[in-house]
């Protein structure tokens, strides 16, 4: 990426940034969010600031909201837990979840069953009927929201993929007699201005590989590793220190350790990119949590 791209250490995002099947998203939900009570938003445990989308308040106004933190079962939960009592203190209603064993699903639905009397019963005292809880999802890409629909309902209602942008457009799903869902696609802003932020949400996969440099984000990951999580860089790869002087020779171990090598003896550092990024992915270099 050429100099030009940079600014003040900051990349900017080029033309495949924004798409614009984002504005869209932010442009339907601003017409529908009159008809929600409750809003389900959903950021990723190992993130937990990275992944909050940053103009959430002006999207979903002033509803009654459940800050639900997804992929527990990945993140280092003591940082977590941290996170999680700084949300609370700002009067959030939190509920951490572990997809994987349904940890903690039921507890949304319990919370969003005593957030629905409450709005039942301003509406009786007005005069009107009680109804259904009109709960509106929303969260950034590759943050879980699918699997966590289908957690909800009981059954796959949706389709779950490890890439992000696998929904593509608004729909109501019936969770339960007491609640109808509005899925979302997942939504980021215009412009990464802060690049430990933007590194965060490269490092998982919260935004397409081809937006920021791959070698840059792996070694972004293996600096942060080698900052937070010592250990894990050792026991997953072999790496005491990382060479900043000679970047290719902590790339060189990893690459003989995994077997990323090309015929005539040379590693392939493209392999060894990916391999970081997807050892990061499924929790395969341990339990962390970035922010």
């Amino acid at each position: 990426m050429s100099n030009d791209n940079k600014k003040e250490g900051v990349y900017k995002i080029g033309i495949n940034w924004y798409p614009g099947h984002m504005a869209k998203t932010k442009r339907l939900i601003n017409e529908k969010i009159d008809l929600i009570d409750i809003v389900y938003e959903v950021i990723d445990a190992r993130i937990p600031k990275s992944s909050k989308i940053k103009d959430i308040d002006n999207i979903i106004k002033n509803k009654k909201r459940i800050l639900i933190m997804t992929k527990t079962d990945l993140c280092d939960i003591k940082k977590t837990k941290k996170w999680i009592e700084k949300y609370k203190s700002l009067g959030y209603e939190v509920i951490d979840v572990d997809l994987m064993s349904g940890k903690n699903v039921n507890k949304i639905i319990e919370i969003t069953k005593k957030l629905l009397k409450e709005i039942n019963d301003k509406r009786l005292k007005k005069g009107l009927k009680i109804r259904k809880a009109r709960v509106l999802i929303i969260g950034i890409p590759n943050v879980g929201k699918s699997t966590l629909i289908n957690r909800l309902v009981g059954k796959k209602a949706v389709n779950v993929g490890n890439k992000p942008g696998v929904t593509k457009t608004l729909d109501w799903i019936r969770i339960n007699e007491h609640i109808e869902l509005l899925d979302t696609p997942g939504i980021l802003w215009p412009k990464l201005d802060n690049q430990e932020i933007a590194f965060n949400l490269a490092s998982m996969t919260v935004i397409k590989e081809e937006v920021l440099p791959i070698d840059e984000v792996c070694l972004y990951i293996l600096r942060k590793l080698e900052k937070e999580y010592p250990e894990l860089l050792k026991n997953r790869y072999g790496i005491n220190k990382i060479n900043d002087k000679d970047i290719l020779e902590t790339l060189d171990i990893i690459g003989k350790k995994r077997g990323c090598i090309m015929r005539g003896g040379e590693v392939d550092y493209e392999k060894v990119y990916n391999i970081v990024l997807r050892d990061l992915r499924d929790g395969l270099i341990g339990k962390v949590t970035f922010d």
